[in-house]
């Protein structure tokens, strides 16, 4: 995802739900949607809450404390935004150092990411309010940290995966690896779910998983005409007059496998999911001098993983719902369709390819594109061979510097061949207007997560004030305790808390928040700061169990009418691979990948 999870989760995910294919097909109206408030990566990662409003208390005799819980109940942002920052004020009155000025406002980000009581972007905008004004850095220092290699390659991300958006490339991609695959209930499963975390490494999780939904709901729906499966069953309510339709095991299989398919995907790559994003300009901001994380090495790592733990949760969710190792189950025998069910899937994925129409010069620019970008990502700093820079010059390039140039590409290139007709002899066969480029500024102003800027910021500017005030060493120091605990346990401990706090906030504001520590706290006890800094990253990644934990999850649970209660239980499959998973792959793998076995001397400079 690129990045997705990582704004507000109500920003993100209601500005992804333009990405939708079909959204006739999915038919989650604007009102059901604007019910749900979900994080973009972000990134669009977000918070998923009732548009119910507080009942009102009418009673004319409410005592007092029934009045100010009501109260409480409907103006508790505002009291935050209010209070929090008078609650921190003995950090400013009691001392006049400027470490403890500096933690005012990493207290006052802390708490307003935690809570989202102001929007995500707005939050990370506050150190270029009070840093000058605290002292603790100049306002100029504060806002080179907005604008630097790691955004401008979130940015370059983003207009890539909007590129790929707008000229379908990625729909026909999932359409031929589904073919491929086959059309029973368990091979399309299958096909979907490595569709969907392939698609999810280069482009938002809530895209991905939004544009796999009508795929799904158009099969199931033809199954079910000709009489061989249900999308929901009637479910009786004493208090209601009417049945309330409830999701069968099949439905939520699909549903909550395309969901999870997309958060585990987004650990693929750097630019999957803004929490990536994050912790590399985390990272690199606070050890300047060491050598940076580069796109392969963490490609080298994170693939592999990202396989294992897809394939295990792919798993999880047919012993669940679909009866695998159960042969005379109910649910095996709801998904066996025979030939003839195999042949009505196998009939409604190739209507839906041959309604793509043959490979356009679009599409085959933005896939060469797009293979390319790769390429140049993947190749800069390998390590095992010299990198393409090394040919052309001696300065330092980063991956930035390929993003922007794809960037240019696409409104250099033509979307049309239009200009050989030039000079037809037919003259309606000569172009009037010059053809759009591949992609327009207009397209890519309505899609990109631009806020997502400010949040990212927001992050490298606390990680730049802790370090010039003082603050990170002070933690160091505090930290210095854990040297006697095994560093593995400390890793598990890490990435529980992570995946646990993203169930119920942003994901990039509990990276913002976590990461920094985590790089003091490896200082402190000496081991390598990639150790404990990328499994808390992927633990941001992975929210499995409540709708408001990521955008993918509301939008199943809205469109597949998933009580919460299911995804609740279904998510503890996928939280305990990953958590098993995740360690197991870094401790062993991941140090190799990153090269881990001893601290590094750079981290103390």
């Amino acid at each position: 995802m690129l990045v997705t999870k990582n704004l507000s989760k109500d920003t993100i995910h209601r500005s992804n739900l333009g990405t939708m294919t079909d959204p006739e097909e999915i038919k989650m109206d604007q009102k059901q949607i604007n019910g749900i408030s979900v994080d973009v990566e972000s990134d669009i990662k977000g918070i998923a809450r009732t548009d119910k409003r507080t009942p009102r208390i009418t009673a004319r005799n409410a005592n007092f404390f029934e009045l100010l819980g009501n109260f409480v109940m409907i103006y508790w942002k505002s009291i935050i935004i209010v209070l929090w920052p008078i609650v921190l004020l003995p950090l400013l009155i009691y001392t006049d150092h400027t470490m403890y000025r500096c933690l005012y406002t990493v207290g006052v980000m802390a708490m307003y990411w935690v809570t989202e009581v102001l929007p995500l972007p707005v939050t990370g905008l506050i150190p270029i309010f009070l840093y000058p004004l605290l002292g603790v850095m100049s306002t100029s220092d504060t806002c080179k940290c907005y604008i630097n290699d790691t955004t401008m390659m979130f940015v370059g991300s983003l207009v890539i995966a909007v590129a790929i958006e707008h000229s379908g490339v990625h729909m026909r991609v999932a359409l031929i690896i589904i073919r491929i695959i086959g059309c029973s209930h368990r091979k399309l499963s299958l096909g979907l779910f490595v569709v969907t975390m392939f698609i999810s490494m280069w482009i938002s999780n809530t895209a991905a998983t939004a544009m796999m939904l009508p795929i799904v709901k158009k099969v199931l729906t033809e199954l079910e005409t000709q009489g061989l499966g249900k999308m929901f069953e009637e479910e009786k309510d004493e208090e209601e007059s009417e049945p309330k339709k409830k999701p069968t095991k099949l439905t939520m299989s699909y549903y909550m496998g395309a969901a999870y398919a997309s958060s585990i995907g987004g650990i693929g790559t750097l630019v999957g999911s803004g929490t990536n994003l994050t912790m590399k300009g985390l990272y690199e901001a606070r050890f300047s001098k060491g050598p940076g994380l580069n796109f392969a090495a963490w490609m080298v790592y994170a693939v592999p993983a990202m396989l294992v733990i897809g394939v295990l949760t792919w798993l999880w969710l047919q012993v669940l719902f679909m009866g695998l190792f159960r042969k005379n189950s109910k649910d095996a025998k709801a998904v066996n369709i025979g030939e003839e069910g195999e042949r009505i899937a196998a009939r409604v994925i190739d209507s839906k390819y041959k309604e793509l129409g043959p490979v356009s010069w679009h599409e085959g620019s933005i896939a060469f594109l797009f293979i390319l970008i790769v390429l140049l990502w993947f190749f800069r700093k390998p390590d095992f061979i010299l990198g393409w820079p090394i040919f052309i010059t001696n300065q330092e390039v980063k991956d930035s510097t390929a993003a922007i140039g794809l960037i240019i590409l696409l409104f250099i290139i033509p979307a049309r061949l239009d200009f050989f007709r030039a000079f037809s002899s037919d003259p309606d066969r000569r172009p009037i207007k010059p053809a759009p480029a591949l992609i327009s500024w207009k397209i890519i102003n309505e899609k990109m997560h631009w806020g997502l800027m400010f949040v990212l910021g927001g992050g490298f500017a606390i990680a730049a004030g802790s370090q010039n005030s003082g603050l990170s060493r002070m933690l160091g120091e505090a930290l210095s305790g854990l040297k006697s605990m095994n560093p593995i346990w400390i890793m598990i401990i890490v990435f529980i808390f992570c995946e646990t706090a993203t169930e119920l906030t942003s994901n990039v504001a509990v990276a913002n928040i976590i990461l920094p520590v985590l790089a003091e706290m490896c200082v402190a006890i000496k081991i390598h700061p990639l150790y404990l800094m990328v499994p808390a990253t992927l633990g941001c990644s992975f929210s499995f169990h409540l709708p408001v934990g990521t955008p993918p999850n509301a939008i199943v649970s809205a469109a597949g009418k998933i009580p919460t209660k299911n995804l609740i239980i279904a998510g503890f499959g996928p939280s305990i691979i990953t958590a098993i998973f995740t360690v197991g792959t870094f401790a062993t793998w991941g140090v190799y990948s990153f090269g881990l076995h001893e601290f590094p001397s750079w981290a103390t400079l």
